[in-house]
């Protein structure tokens, strides 16, 4: 490791005077290694998690595709310096923001989306121009060693390399002085990632978790509502980080929208083929655990728990104590908590006495609503009449914000997570604004320093 991470420690050097062309010529040969090897993908992602070709499509192979053709477009303009204005004071100067690499980058990705969170910052720390460090998840097996297959075949080691294994391989990586640090995964490990950082002042991007609340007012439309998050709560079996963890809804309309989200769960999720599987016998046996402490009474929508399959069918339970587990930990699984309410503020009242999340969804019909759940909360984002879809819009920063993770992904907020953005100020030589204020003082210089202080 140590030997490789000098090698690319000298690259980087190198790459901050590469051409841009260079750059995209590595997304390029990225982006035809993915088309070409779509199949291979998919049946990775069949081994792993049980997806679907069509879930593998839509939520990995699609989504990446997508990001590295944006970055291959966009990557002149983004890494094009930016000239700004100067002030009274610095008449006469020129002033710009430069782009440039950060240096040796550490990628730390999940199990959950193991191809898609892996090659999305792989494709933003290319772009900006740095090597890469790659660690995915050992939890998916399939997926990790296709990823050390593509990137063995389209880069040196001294650009970008993959190390395979469990959290030990991570914790040896962790001891290196990267450059930059871009982990995905829960709030607890981000904050062990922060403490290895802070070793070597690594900067972090932490994409992490946390409980995405969902709010479904009196004015919703119900249908549209329910088979909206129907969707963003199982697809992948709710193993989704944006996912809605927990739904308020108003208790006007709590039956009607309860049988409507059992039929769209039916329709969505009733074939086996179409669902997606529990990644491993741990997280089966913690969901287990969770199920363990609801009373049947409570639960509304159940069906096959088998281990053996690692299949838990969605979940759908009421009346849950504010105590359990399922309203305290990340669900991160096909389980969904739904909770009553009357009054709006209550609920927003609950929202902000819990950490912020990631993600916020709220459907309603009342602008008033609307405008009152968006100043009044904070979290990462924030999707009104749907969920999980602002993932993968192409303009929006995708992060969280403290407890959920900070920093920003995806597209041009990518690309500057992995850049150093560095001012430049270019000055005249002879007599200058700022020259006139150097000592020694006098009362012309008194005056002018008034005048500035002033007005300026």
């Amino acid at each position: 490791m140590k030997k490789t991470f000098n090698r690319q420690q000298r690259k980087s050097i190198e790459l901050r005077s590469e051409k841009i062309s260079l750059r995209k010529k590595r997304l390029e040969v990225l982006e035809k290694w993915m088309l070409q090897n779509r199949e291979a993908i998919k049946a990775a992602l069949a081994s792993d998690l049980g997806k679907s070709a069509h879930e593998a499509d839509i939520s990995e192979v699609f989504p990446a595709l997508s990001e590295v053709r944006k970055a291959r477009r966009k990557l002149n303009l983004w890494s094009r310096a930016k000239q700004v204005k100067s002030s009274m004071t610095f008449i006469g100067t020129r002033a710009k923001i430069a782009y440039e690499p950060k240096g040796v980058c550490l990628i730390i990705s999940p199990w959950n989306y193991p191809f898609m969170l892996a090659v999305g910052p792989l494709i933003s720390a290319l772009s900006a121009g740095n090597t890469v460090f790659l660690k995915p998840s050992e939890f998916t097996p399939a997926t990790s060693a296709l990823l050390k297959t593509m990137v063995e075949a389209l880069f040196d080691e001294e650009v970008a390399v993959v190390y395979e294994g469990d959290a030990n391989v991570a914790q040896q990586l962790l001891q290196l002085p990267f450059n930059h640090i871009f982990f995905t995964g829960s709030p607890a490990v981000g904050k062990i990632i922060m403490k290895h950082a802070a070793a070597h002042l690594s900067s972090v991007t932490l994409e992490l978790g946390g409980k995405s609340p969902t709010i479904v007012d009196e004015t919703a439309s119900i249908k549209d509502a329910a088979h909206k998050i129907a969707w963003g709560k199982w697809i992948n079996a709710g193993q989704t980080c944006v996912a809605p963890d927990h739904l308020y809804i108003h208790r006007s309309i709590s039956d009607e929208f309860i049988t409507q989200l059992k039929n769209e769960v039916s329709k969505l999720f009733g074939k086996p083929e179409d669902y997606t599987r529990i990644v491993n016998e741990k997280h089966f046996d913690r969901l287990s655990e969770l199920l363990k402490e609801t009373s049947e009474s409570s639960i509304l929508l159940s069906g096959k728990v088998d281990k053996s399959e690692l299949i838990i069918d969605p979940v759908i339970c009421k009346d849950i104590s504010a105590e359990s587990g399922l309203m305290r930990e990340e669900i991160f699984g096909p389980i969904l908590s739904i909770i009553e309410f009357e009054e709006l503020d209550q609920v927003v009242a609950t929202i902000n006495e819990a950490e912020k999340p990631l993600a916020l969804y709220l459907f309603s019909k009342s602008r008033k609503n609307k405008n009152f759940v968006l100043r009044q909360t904070s979290s990462g984002s924030v999707v009104v009449n749907d969920c999980v879809l602002q993932f993968a819009h192409p303009h929006l920063p995708f992060g969280g914000v403290n407890n959920s993770g900070f920093g920003k992904s995806h597209g041009e907020y990518g690309f500057r997570a992995f850049s150093n953005e560095k001012a430049v100020l270019k000055q005249k030589i002879g007599l200058t604004m700022s020259g006139l204020l150097y000592p020694p003082a006098n009362k012309w210089k008194n005056k002018l320093l008034d005048m500035l202080i002033k007005y300026f």
